[in-house]
């Protein structure tokens, strides 16, 4: 009987999805979590896994942020996976009311979960590309290598491992992003389940 991480790296190779959307005010392809749910809703059950994914709000200072929290269950031997991530509600959005802003901030952060769990490159994604205004000079993290840095945790197996990858991002620019450390911190959990 395979287990939970093996079935997770072939749902992991065989996923295939494409970024289907288009932003036709600022132009740029992109995929969103209904998407990514579609393309995996297959594979998981090839692999006879069972995927959840919960949202929690937490004040941090004076800013509301939503945790989405993806979980991986095997159905043959009960294992669990899960990776998190944060998005901050903007102050003000114009033109939603705030049930809106905490769904689009929901989506938001369940996409990253799902792309930190499902190791989906968001490279050539908006949030890499588009400067949403700014000058060109303003530079995006580069959601590449933090996929990789969250991927890298993931596989890890005692936190004396994970202590030593999250040693090894933070002499790289990403080292303190807001997605590695909350990578990082949920791995540590469960690791020491």
């Amino acid at each position: 009987m395979k287990d939970i991480a093996q079935k997770l790296l072939e749902v992991q190779r065989d996923l295939k999805c494409p970024k289907d959307q288009f932003n036709a005010f600022a132009k740029y392809n992109y995929r969103n979590a209904e998407g990514i749910l579609e393309a995996l809703k297959p594979l998981l059950a090839k692999n006879n896994l069972a995927l959840t994914i919960s949202d929690d709000i937490q004040m941090v200072g004076d800013r509301i942020y939503v945790k989405s929290t993806a979980r991986l269950v095997s159905v043959d031997t009960g294992e669990t996976l899960e990776v998190s991530a944060f998005a901050r509600e903007a102050e003000d959005k114009k033109g939603q009311d705030s049930a809106q802003v905490t769904g689009a901030c929901s989506s938001y952060s369940r996409k990253y979960a799902l792309n930190g769990l499902f190791c989906i490159d968001d490279t050539k994604d908006a949030d890499a590309t588009n400067d949403h205004g700014k000058s060109e000079s303003a530079s995006e993290p580069n959601s590449e290598m933090i996929d990789k840095i969250i991927a890298s945790f993931n596989a890890q197996s005692t936190i004396a491992e994970l202590d030593a990858k999250l040693a090894k991002a933070k002499t790289t620019p990403y080292g303190e992003n807001p997605r590695v450390q909350s990578s990082y911190q949920t791995n540590k959990t469960r690791l020491n389940k």
